[in-house]
């Protein structure tokens, strides 16, 4: 298989995209880190690998805003498993607010976990990948990497960032064999996008049929909600493309919402 030997670390994999991804990245052949704060729903990630599969995983706590922790699990998956060839960096939350009434803690505690928590795991990894030669960094993004909406003054202003942090490590780990990614989702119906339908619609003063049909699939192409599974398979082919002919890029998964 294509990611046979793949040894694959991949953050907020207890539920939603990051759990697709990883048993997509075992049915492929990797051997794969379930990374996450939530333990019980990082057994059961391995628990559906081994019963899918029978392939190899392994669970780690981790609370990608605690830079000791986030080198010690990487750490531990470099011991168990030999090597470290594909970092998805996929934790994230969603809090939406007007930027008037938007706390400035909330703000950080956003931007901690997802920029700061792409970079902490980032540096953590390339110090196993750099020896190797070889390595694919592979961040969750979002049409909000490019496109902005009303409420998102956090999520956009991360989404943005994550989109700078991959474009230099492509220019820092080209030399080392190692690339660096961008996958753009549109709206996929997780928990975390199902939360935010009542939000945006009490907000916004709208139904929340508005907010789905309008806010979130108004500029698709089909009035379609990507799925996990479409983001999974986008982090697997990135996982086995082995050179730097694709490299600082993002890929937008939005059925035609954003197209760049």
């Amino acid at each position: 298989m294509k990611l046979d030997n793949n040894v694959a670390v991949v953050t907020g994999a207890g539920s939603g995209i990051g759990r697709q991804i990883a048993l997509t990245l075992a049915r492929q052949g990797a051997r794969v880190a379930i990374a996450d704060i939530d333990m019980d729903g990082a057994s059961e990630t391995v628990e559906q690998i081994r019963q899918d599969r029978g392939r190899e995983a392994m669970a780690v706590h981790m609370d990608v805003t605690n830079e000791a922790e986030v080198t010690e699990s990487m750490d531990a998956v470099a011991k168990r498993f030999g090597r470290i060839d594909t970092l998805v960096s996929n934790a994230g939350i969603q809090i939406v607010h007007p930027i008037q009434d938007f706390p400035y803690a909330q703000f950080q505690k956003l931007m901690d976990i997802h920029v700061g928590g792409a970079f902490l795991t980032t540096k953590a990894a390339v110090k196993h990948m750099y020896p190797q030669g070889s390595g694919s960094l592979i961040y969750m993004g979002s049409v909000h990497s490019h496109e902005a909406s009303p409420l998102k003054s956090a999520y956009v202003a991360a989404k943005h960032a994550i989109l700078g942090l991959a474009r230099v490590m492509a220019k820092e780990g080209a030399e080392h064999g190692v690339r660096s990614n961008v996958i753009c989702p549109g709206f996929v119906k997780t928990p975390l996008v199902e939360k935010q339908i009542p939000e945006q619609a009490h907000d916004l003063g709208i139904s929340e049929e508005e907010v789905v049909n309008r806010v979130m699939l108004g500029d698709t192409v089909d009035q379609t909600f990507t799925t996990v599974q479409d983001v999974a398979d986008v982090a697997a082919f990135l996982a086995g493309f082995e050179t730097n002919a694709l490299t600082g890029q993002s890929i937008i998964v939005s059925h035609g919402w954003c197209m760049k």
